[in-house]
């Protein structure tokens, strides 16, 4: 009589079922299921019709959108390759007895004329020095010809005002003005604006407390209205705008400048 019972081989390989994902059966269902899902989607016009209207919408949207993206960034961008060419420079004498040609030839030789009679009169064969407040800098000129250059500072254009209604803006001021006079170890005499910005009483007028000296340096040159070119205490600022309105050097820019510029030299601001 035969064992029904299975018998273990120990040396047999045992195998496990193959694991395959889903089944075709489960495959089929899935299909049946979205096949059943469109369907009912196509029965029910209404709703089918406003996912149509919606998807057309979003179209219409997208398009311009696209388009106004590819104008904006895409054109420009394309515009800035460069195109490879290279400029020709062209010799023709056709051209060169060209009418227009010859008129626009005389009025580029008569702005050139101006601008060198321009230059002249700005710049003389006498001294001159040239501030730039935005960056503090001077350049002093000889014969035409820069000989020194370096920090400088200038107005802090600051505003200080009083419960009284005075008030101050110290700016350097810009222009074309001269060197109206020169001093040797000069003094200060204070002005009411610096008792009141350090919270002192204002003496009177000729009070000798007004008069300070060593502050200005070896040298100072008045340019007019209350202004000057002089030395400094406080180098560790040039360079930077911090002052009432004059401009100051250090010690041996301030020497070059006093022993170059004359009475009358220019100084030019800008």
């Amino acid at each position: 009589m035969e064992n029904d019972n299975i018998i273990y081989d120990p040396e047999q390989p045992v195998t496990e079922p193959e694991q395959t994902g889903k089944t075709e059966v489960e495959e089929a269902v899935l299909s049946e299921e979205k096949k059943s899902f469109w369907k009912r989607l196509q029965d029910n016009k209404k709703l089918f019709g406003i996912l149509h209207r919606l998807f057309f919408i979003l179209i219409g949207i997208l398009i311009p959108f696209i388009i106004f993206l590819f104008a904006i960034y895409t054109v420009p961008a394309l515009q800035e390759i460069p195109t490879g060419g290279k400029t020709r420079l062209v010799n023709s004498e056709e051209l060169k007895q060209s009418a227009s040609y010859k008129k626009q030839i005389i009025l580029m030789k008569k702005d050139i004329d101006r601008l060198n009679i321009k230059y002249n009169n700005y710049t003389t064969g006498q001294s001159y020095v040239v501030i730039n407040t935005t960056d503090n800098f001077f350049y002093l000129y000889k014969n035409k010809k820069l000989i020194r250059s370096g920090h400088c500072s200038t107005g802090s254009y600051m505003m200080l005002k009083t419960e009284e209604g005075r008030s101050w803006v110290f700016k350097t001021p810009k222009g074309k003005r001269s060197i109206q006079g020169k001093t040797t170890h000069p003094y200060w005499h204070r002005s009411d604006w610096s008792y009141i910005e350090e919270g002192s009483p204002v003496p009177p007028k000729d009070d000798p407390s007004r008069y300070e000296y060593g502050v200005l340096g070896d040298y100072s040159m008045s340019i007019g209205d209350g202004y000057m070119i002089h030395g400094t205490i406080y180098k560790r600022f040039l360079g930077m705008p911090v002052t009432h309105g004059c401009v100051r050097l250090n010690d041996e820019d301030l020497d070059a400048v006093f022993h170059t510029l004359n009475i009358g030299s220019k100084v030019y601001i800008f």
